[in-house]
């Protein structure tokens, strides 16, 4: 892959979804309006630690390279090409995958 030229802001990480399997472990075909969104990616930025309002500092809860597990509805959708990706807030990630 081409080194990002998207770097996330304060507080956010930038994240590739994964692709949704558009067939069940049994073989059915789903249509699209089935899909529903993933909660899992691969992260390709990560922003700075986030200031937060007592004026600590929120530092990254994961690293680039990294697959992690945010919030259903959580991020912000952004498409550059065919591509789609999300910004999710630090708080918003629930967890990594090793």
């Amino acid at each position: 892959m081409a080194q990002m030229k998207i770097k996330p802001s304060p507080g956010y990480v930038l994240v590739e979804p994964a692709k949704i399997e558009k067939k069940t472990p049994s073989g059915i075909v789903l249509p699209d309006s089935h899909e529903e969104k993933p909660r899992k990616g691969k992260v390709l930025a990560v922003g700075a630690a986030e200031i937060t309002e007592s004026g600590g500092k929120r530092e990254a809860p994961c690293k680039v390279g990294e697959t992690v597990i945010y919030k259903e509805w959580g991020g912000n959708e952004y498409k550059e090409g065919s591509k789609e990706y999300l910004f999710i807030k630090f708080e918003d990630i629930l967890g990594t995958i090793k």
